[in-house]
């Protein structure tokens, strides 16, 4: 290690041989920034899995605008919208066609007695342009009574239920007193708010649903003429509808603004974004610490080199130094038990967190960050020592 620093730095490489010199020392420096690595990626993946499944079921749409009602906070958590905004959206220029959707929580129960909570989407069977590919194959059989599409990703359902949709089988659960038919599959996984999702017609979501009323759905969907700008005709739609009680988006700024929401205002995204700041608290202080227990051990040999000649540039590259070879042999050991453990929170709880490229370069990033600032702040007694009164 020591030739490849001095290959690499083009001199001695004073900086790894004090940290080097304690092994202990440096032992236990490492450990602690791994372990604020292992904080802040632990935050930053659960995060992740907030925010992948808030905006997941988007997956399932295929529309350029969606009008809701400005007291919903989220895509799946809404209130009804009057479905006459459907009818006065569909008079505007530009507006191709509009559907409404329908969003409820099903509890589901098992043949083992357990039971799971899922987020039913109602859809029209007739307008198969506004869904996903794998929902708008299937939406001719959502018209028989009482069946739907399962989330093959739905968190504590058993693999043999969802092989046998995958073979063309059907399977039955009781919800709400009565009988509902899984007929096929298709995949958007469990959250925070359901453990999956179901798609059904929306005369099957409002036999379930019987307190729901079809003149008053959770948003409406609409789909823009080809040639004509999706921002233009979301413009039209606001000067023309109450946007004290409708919200109208595009579906980016919707995603954009269900992320916002529960980063935001969600008392668990506001959890998760001040465990991160934890951890990169944890690593400034481990660090600091280290590094300026190291620079007061050596303050004789600081104070040489100062009577010398040696400027303060000169012992900030020796800690700074000091601080790379830190976050360098923290990150690695944080990275990889952090994997592990992303592998077995999805195996546990089925929520999609799973480790990035973009994140890990973040956090790496971050991490020499942190370093440096320590260092630097170690070196401020050496700033002003006078070599004289260090002997």
């Amino acid at each position: 290690m020591s030739k490849l620093l001095t290959l690499l730095f083009g001199r001695l490489p004073i900086g790894w041989l004090q940290l080097s010199h304690n092994r202990g020392r440096l032992l236990a420096a490492v450990s602690g920034v791994a372990f604020a690595n292992l904080l802040v990626f632990m935050q930053l993946g659960i995060m992740g899995a907030l925010n992948g499944s808030t905006i997941a079921p988007y997956g399932l749409l295929d529309t350029d605008i969606i009008l809701s009602s400005q007291e919903g906070n989220t895509l799946t958590d809404s209130e009804p919208v009057a479905r006459v905004r459907m009818f006065q959206a569909l008079g505007v220029a530009g507006v191709a066609d509009a559907t409404p959707l329908f969003i409820g929580n099903l509890p589901f129960t098992l043949e083992d007695s357990s039971s799971v909570s899922l987020l039913a989407f109602g859809v029209d069977t007739v307008k198969p342009g506004f869904y996903s590919a794998e929902v708008s194959g299937a939406l001719d059989r959502l018209t028989i009574e009482n069946t739907a599409l399962l989330d093959e990703g739905t968190r504590g359902m058993p693999d043999a239920v969802i092989e046998n949709l995958r073979t063309g089988g059907t399977v039955s659960f009781e919800a709400k007193g009565a009988t509902l038919t899984a007929i096929g599959a298709m995949h958007v996984g469990g959250g925070f708010l359901a453990d999956g999702m179901l798609v059904m017609s929306d005369q099957t979501f409002l036999r379930f649903f019987s307190t729901r009323s079809s003149g008053a759905p959770n948003h409406i969907l609409i789909k823009v003429d080809d040639g004509i700008a999706v921002d233009t005709v979301a413009q039209r739609l606001r000067a023309l509808l109450p946007t004290a009680s409708v919200r109208i988006q595009t579906m980016e700024e919707a995603q954009a603004a269900d992320l916002a929401f529960m980063s935001t205002e969600r008392p668990t995204g506001i959890i998760f974004g001040f465990g991160v700041f934890m951890g990169i608290l944890v690593g400034l202080v481990i660090v600091y610490q280290v590094l300026s227990t190291d620079v007061a051990d050596h303050l004789r040999e600081y104070a040489t080199f100062k009577a010398m000649g040696y400027g303060q540039p000169f012992f900030l590259g020796i800690v700074f130094e000091e601080a790379v070879v830190l976050a360098i042999f923290g990150f690695i050991p944080g990275l990889i038990v952090s994997m592990a453990l992303y592998a077995g929170l999805v195996a546990v709880t089925g929520l999609p967190v799973a480790m990035d490229a973009p994140r890990a370069i973040l956090v790496f990033v971050g991490t020499l960050a942190a370093c440096t600032l320590s260092g630097a702040i170690a070196t401020r007694r050496l700033a002003n020592a006078d070599p004289a009164d260090l002997f």
